[in-house]
């Protein structure tokens, strides 16, 4: 079976959307190019934030709990857990560093004050807005090539990659 990666120098890898764009002859992706387009573009989707959590000495699990967390003011921990699918004791170590540094500050409920209520600072507020404006540049120019319109289609697509019977997200809302 041949492979789709192409080598055309040490690491670099020739897309399969460019691979024969001069042969009159040349098909469409196949699903195996899809896929690795799909890990290139992660690759470089959290690339970029990498860098950054990195100077923090944060990593792509704290990336998650900021976006979450931003998204989401007054998230409880259990809600948390629940969306990221970790570890109690993983979520712990993370929260630990991003209250620890001032990103993160919890607060007891008030119905229930054994709940830990979840809140970004203001200093986690620049940072997780930083973190998302980077993907969403990215976002932009990737849907400014696809053309806007598609945007839609786009959604639908990434919304069906999800296991809609564990997360509860339903393909349609996106449409």
């Amino acid at each position: 079976m041949k492979t789709s990666v192409e080598l055309t120098s040490p690491g670099k890898i020739v897309s399969p959307l460019k691979r024969g764009s001069d042969d009159a002859s040349a098909q469409a992706p196949n699903d195996v190019d899809l896929i690795e387009l799909l890990f290139f573009a992660y690759r470089d989707f959290v690339g970029e934030p990498d860098r950054l959590l990195a100077r923090h000495g944060f990593g792509r699990a704290h990336h998650r709990v900021l976006h979450f967390v931003n998204r989401r003011q007054g998230l409880n921990v259990a809600e948390l857990l629940e969306i990221l699918e970790i570890t109690k004791q993983s979520l712990a170590r993370v929260l630990k560093d991003l209250i620890n540094a001032g990103f993160v500050q919890q607060q007891a409920g008030a119905e229930d004050r054994r709940q830990r209520l979840l809140f970004l600072t203001g200093r986690g507020k620049e940072l997780a807005d930083a973190l998302v404006g980077m993907q969403s540049a990215r976002m932009e120019r990737a849907l400014a090539a696809a053309g806007a319109q598609h945007r839609p289609v786009i959604a639908r697509f990434l919304a069906e990659l999800i296991d809609k019977e564990r997360t509860g997200i339903n393909p349609e809302a996106t449409e």
